[in-house]
């Protein structure tokens, strides 16, 4: 039940208990191009970065720390963590996204392990 993606923006919709749903702007890297350049060389992100696929990631070259995203192949959240810039990030198994987003922000977002999020893609617009 793999999901595959292709390069461009959308939204991340991650559903809390009861219901309420928390909607982020959201990058898609699908491409090798996309997912090797990821977060490099920027000190901000707007909403959140997915890479697709992707089962491991690193911050080397970073200009600051994210939080990071394990999910599996229904996008399950398996591993959340933040990691600082210069840092190389184990391999997680059965992981086949990585969602990365700005330090702090995803665990207002609702994103914790179990938790299950839904991408909208835009594929009108280009990245």
């Amino acid at each position: 039940m793999g999901r595959r993606f292709r390069d461009g923006r959308g939204r991340l919709v991650v559903r809390g208990a009861g219901g309420a749903a928390v909607t982020v702007p959201l990058e898609i890297a699908a491409s090798y191009r996309a997912r090797t350049r990821g977060l490099l060389g920027r000190d901000a992100v707007e909403g959140a970065l997915l890479l697709s696929p992707a089962g491991s990631v690193h911050t080397f070259g970073m200009r600051m720390p994210i939080d990071v995203a394990y999910l599996d192949r229904r996008l399950t959240v398996l591993s959340v963590r933040t990691m600082r810039p210069g840092r190389l990030g184990l391999p997680r198994p059965r992981s086949r996204h990585v969602l990365e987003a700005e330090a702090g922000v995803m665990a207002g977002w609702g994103v914790r392990v179990g938790a299950r999020i839904e991408v909208e893609a835009d594929f009108g617009r280009s990245a």
